[in-house]
């Protein structure tokens, strides 16, 4: 026999109310019968301040381990992922931030899996810079951090250096972070130096640029350095188009910029540059 819905105010009459769940001033860990509550309280009402509120909480109770295991045995995964449909973008935004939070269990990460093509297809149609796009770009970092689902992104990597090529500041230092995590894993390494990038990409290579971008930035050439030689292909060899990220990484001009870096202010920039510069 299925679970039996109730009225939409059925949590008054018992415990905790939602309405105290929801208004930011309950500090405690809810446990497994708020979290329930609260999840109904999302799955059933159309009223868009609630819907948000509850999202809110969902993710700030997610921060907690063991709500976070809680939630997906009550089938809240899915509750909350729903709610990435919206046209409202705030709740769009929530139901990201929620996910975020979840997404740091690996189990979840199975359950959340489901929904990566629709989060990256609302991270790169989206509007630039914004709050729904920087939550969906959290939310794939997290689930690209281990290797068990980079493939899923093999698709749109193009498309991630062509945000990371127009967003801003904050937007370039969160596609960096998802780009160099995918640079970490071999299977991804042709994928990354045959996306067309366009000489754009070149000017993150310059010592004037920030440094939280520049390091990065590095970071990933670093990396990709490091797979293809521990792949037994030489940085030279493989065949890669014009227009390529690899024809950029190794082309003349970079080799240049890598070179200029090898004096730059920072020490870590130093150290990262003197590193690649010694494998040309």
């Amino acid at each position: 026999m299925g679970r039996r819905r109730r009225g939409p105010r059925w949590w008054l009459t018992r415990g905790k109310k939602l309405e105290d769940l929801t208004s930011g001033s309950y500090d405690n860990v809810l446990n497994a019968e708020q979290l329930q509550k609260l999840l109904y309280l999302l799955e059933s009402t159309e009223d868009p301040i609630i819907t948000e509120r509850a999202l809110v909480t969902v993710g700030n109770s997610a921060a907690f381990s063991t709500n976070q295991a809680i939630i997906r045995e009550l089938g809240g995964i899915p509750v909350v992922a729903n709610k990435i449909n919206s046209p409202n973008h705030s709740i769009k935004e929530k139901a990201l931030n929620a996910l975020n939070n979840l997404s740091v269990n690996v189990e979840n990460q199975i359950k959340i899996k489901t929904f990566i093509s629709q989060v990256c297809e609302d991270v790169l149609s989206g509007p630039l810079d914004s709050a729904v796009q920087l939550a969906g770009l959290r939310l794939l970092t997290n689930m690209m951090v281990t290797d068990e689902h980079q493939h899923m992104l093999s698709g749109y990597i193009a498309d991630l250096f062509r945000v990371l090529l127009t967003g801003n500041g904050t937007t370039k230092v969160q596609v960096l972070k998802l780009l160099v995590n995918l640079s970490e894993n071999p299977a991804m390494t042709e994928g990354l130096l045959s996306a067309q990038v366009g000489s754009p990409f070149l000017s993150l290579v310059d010592g004037c640029v920030a440094q939280e971008i520049l390091l990065r930035v590095l970071t990933l050439f670093q990396n990709i350095n490091n797979c293809l030689r521990a792949g037994g292909r030489p940085a030279g060899q493989p065949p890669f188009p014009n227009g390529s990220l690899f024809s950029l990484l190794y082309g003349e001009e970079c080799v240049q910029k890598m070179q200029a870096l090898v004096y730059h202010h920072d020490v870590d920039v130093r150290e990262k540059a003197v590193t690649i510069t010694s494998k040309f």
